[in-house]
């Protein structure tokens, strides 16, 4: 009974897809890295190529999940749910969008991973 009250694909990358979310929606986003999952494959071939994983998580495509925003007051029926992973949360849009890293240093979300707009 939860209605999502936005969603995209993430098939370009996450940090585009919140990005483009937050624009159509007139908002911020805000991300947390230690909420981010990481598949250990990933996490592995990140660390062989000396690559920051999250940067892979971030700006890696095709990953054909969702990204979705809810009610508030939805919230306590997903946080527990394992099929569902909470990242972050919507915010005043002159807040920015922001990426909250682990040692809790507010940065900048910016994309780069694919844009199919860019010649």
């Amino acid at each position: 009974n939860i209605i999502p009250s936005s969603m995209i694909d993430v098939s370009d990358s996450l940090a585009s897809e919140c990005l483009h979310l937050a624009k159509a929606s007139n908002v911020s986003l805000h991300i947390y890295e230690e909420k981010i999952p990481i598949d250990y494959t990933v996490m592995n071939l990140a660390q062989d190529f000396k690559i920051n994983p999250i940067f892979c998580a971030l700006n890696g495509g095709e990953d054909y999940e969702l990204l979705f925003t809810i009610k508030q007051s939805d919230y306590s029926k997903l946080k527990k749910d394992i099929d569902f992973t909470i990242i972050g949360h919507i915010a005043e849009k002159s807040e920015g969008n922001r990426f909250i890293t682990k040692d809790n240093t507010s940065q900048l979300l910016t994309a780069q991973g694919w844009d199919s707009f860019v010649e």
